[in-house]
């Protein structure tokens, strides 16, 4: 004798072995035994055995009509053997069966009320049910349309049209994502890749650009109209009575810092740091503040550049030639033999630079060979002289707190792109940092923020600092000493017109140069909200900028046709490519000396990923330093922004001292 049973949900049948009062001892077919509570038979039967008539039932049930079992169905709630005589008249085994499995296969038709009853659903909500199932059929068929035409090569207009947002915040539930996770999977291929090889996404380049920008601009690049325009005009400002000039690459148009140089009685200079002062006409929580504090800084990539403020605001504050504009400066009384500095003053200013000097320019002339020879000939060498023996001061005095020199034999890598997007003809450049102008504007912007950041702490006013201990770069709203820079305070403060923090610290001071009550408060949340947001978009905007300068370095490999390139260990796996801002690590490679020379065949580039298949050709005869100091595993410098190094500005690649150093 058999028995039909249920049991976890699923409906099983088999040999009874042994019943024990309401209970039965089952074999199954596969040879398990099993215990049945009585509540959960059915019914048991002789005609067949348990394999075939589970076979039979099922097969049954599926030649049911749940429609036509619906309309025979009684209104009130019925159990299966009901339906069963009134579907098959004389139902068999299978057949009453065949009838429990249908109403519990149907349940849009028949709503489950207990073991083996049910009550059939309204026909309302039956009807809206059948039209529901009707279009996730309608949708299932679809998806697999569009399964069957990605493998044929072609992109449906639905993923077409919604590409990126699948690819960066997929619906998981949507018939396109499953479509397209389907087509991949088949091809043995990521979605992105897929969609690259069909056209969907233009090029890596377009994928690299276009994800970023839609991930932290959702409103896209641009300002709003609404915003307020720019009044940098002030009369009641003292016009300052200096000679300022600036110095910056050919093709800036962030003007946002220069310095001057007035030789005073007995010995003594007074230097200038002027920073441009855009906190001036921007109140907090006003529109164009709003948008700043939205973007918190300029975005920098080659041959891509998203400023934190409307091309307007910048154009306006920036320390054009002959503009009178409002500063905030800082000036140092020094000693001419000491280089020591005496005294400091900030002050609140108009200033009228007299010209803006370009390193592109300059940078073959002014070295520090032709300084030393007093060969420089132009007629702002006595002030770049000076400028650049109290640079040199600063820096030995800044070493001194470190207990060791920085690295000077470091390269800044600057990447030019002749044409528009990814089919730019690629120049990439390398200047060894710590050349003549490089030094100056370096210390004066670390000398500006050391002191205004110990400004702003003698003057009980809050700010935003950034200090270093046990080689941990952080910011934060609390003073504290950067052992990085060997510097006792740190806020940054000199480009106001790029970072938001700068924007913040430059509004406190100005607020007390005026008398008025900070716009920030110590305990101010707000405050805190800007530290936390800043650190996290900054960083993702400088890992897009690496990025960017990984795929250009890529592009320009496959440019130049190389198929062999060198390369320099920094670290066990880790290497970095000779000529380019390039590093990455070699699995397989033999263990190697830091700085140890090494040759490799270039297999291929991955441009998604950003990385050079490569093979070991030669350990090579020759080392390289550069590389062991780059490799130093404490932090041991930061420059004020890699932007704010000369000529940097609209053509950065690298994310400046701390960023490579701290990490």
């Amino acid at each position: 004798m058999n028995l039909f049973f249920e049991e976890d949900g699923a409906f099983k049948a088999g040999v009874i072995m042994k019943k024990d009062g309401s209970s039965y001892q089952v074999e199954l077919p596969t040879g398990k035994r099993v215990k049945v509570k009585g509540g959960h038979v059915f019914f048991e039967f002789s005609d067949s055995s348990a394999s075939q008539f589970l076979t039979a039932a099922a097969e049954e049930a599926a030649q049911i009509d749940p429609g036509f079992l619906w309309e025979v169905a009684p209104e009130e709630e019925f159990g299966y053997e009901d339906v069963a005589e009134e579907y098959f008249s004389s139902p068999t085994a299978v057949s009453r069966a065949a009838s429990l499995m249908a109403l519990h296969g149907n349940p849009v038709y028949f709503y489950r009320k207990g073991r083996g009853r049910y009550r059939k659903a309204p026909e309302e909500i039956l009807q809206r049910a059948l039209q529901a199932v009707a279009r996730r059929q309608a949708l299932e068929e679809r998806r697999k349309q569009m399964t069957a035409e990605m493998k044929a090569g072609t992109v449906p207009a639905e993923i077409a049209q919604k590409v990126f947002e699948l690819l960066m915040h997929p619906d998981k539930n949507s018939i396109e994502w499953k479509a397209l996770n389907d087509a991949a999977a088949e091809a043995h291929q990521s979605p992105l890749r897929l969609m690259l090889e069909l056209g969907a996404v233009r090029s890596p380049w377009q994928w690299h650009v276009e994800s970023f920008y839609l991930e932290n601009f959702p409103r896209g690049r641009g300002f709003p109209a609404s915003l307020s325009e720019p009044r940098m005009v002030d009369e009641n400002l003292p016009l300052a009575q200096v000679r300022a000039f600036s110095i910056d690459d050919s093709s800036t148009t962030e003007i946002d810092d220069a310095t001057s140089v007035e030789h005073l009685a007995d010995g003594r200079t007074r230097i200038g740091v002027h920073i441009a002062a855009p906190a001036y006409f921007i109140d907090r929580d006003a529109d164009i503040d709003k948008a700043a504090r939205a973007r918190m800084s300029t975005v920098y990539a080659p041959g891509l550049k998203t400023t934190m403020l409307p091309e307007n605001w910048v154009q306006a504050a920036s320390l054009d030639k002959d503009r009178a504009v409002p500063c905030l400066s800082l000036y140092a009384l020094v000693d001419d033999e000491t280089m020591s500095v005496i005294s400091t003053e900030t002050r609140l200013e108009r200033i009228a630079v007299a010209e803006n000097l370009r390193i592109d320019v300059l940078q073959d002339e002014i070295t520090e060979e032709r300084i030393e020879q007093g060969a420089l000939d132009f007629p702002w060498a006595d002030e770049i002289v000076y400028l650049w023996r109290f640079g040199k001061a600063r820096r030995a005095l800044r070493e001194q707190r470190r207990g060791k020199p920085e690295m000077k034999r470091r390269i800044d890598w600057y990447i030019e792109l002749d044409g528009e997007g990814e089919d730019a003809r690629i120049t990439i450049k390398g200047r060894m940092r710590g050349e003549p102008l490089d030094l100056l504007v370096e210390e004066m912007m670390i000398f500006a923020n050391e002191t205004w950041g110990l400004w702003l702490e003698e003057h009980r006013v809050a700010g935003i600092y950034r200090s270093q201990r046990m080689g941990r770069v952080r910011m934060s709203t609390v003073p504290g000493p950067h052992d990085g820079l060997g510097v006792l305070r740190y806020a940054w403060s000199t480009s106001p017109l790029r970072r938001y923090v700068d924007l913040v610290n430059q509004r406190q001071m100005i607020s007390v140069l005026e008398g008025k009550s900070p716009a920030y408060q110590g305990n101010d949340a707000d405050l805190f909200g800007i530290v936390s947001s800043f650190e996290n978009i900054y960083e993702t905007y400088n890992e897009f900028q690496r990025r960017m300068e990984r795929y250009w370095s890529l592009r320009w490999i496959e440019q130049e046709g190389l198929k062999e390139i060198e390369a320099v260990v920094v670290k066990a796996e880790l290497v970095r490519i000779d000529g380019l801002p390039f590093m990455q690590r070699i699995p397989g490679l033999p263990e190697l000396e830091r700085g140890q020379k090494i040759r490799l065949a270039v297999l291929g580039v991955d441009y998604i990923e950003l990385l050079i298949e490569t093979k070991l050709l030669d350990v090579l005869d020759e080392t390289d330093d550069v590389e062991d100091e780059e490799a130093e595993d404490d932090a041991a410098a930061e420059v004020d922004d890699p932007q704010q190094m000369p000529g940097a500005q609209d053509n950065p690649t690298q994310e400046g001292f701390e960023q490579e150093q701290a990490s």
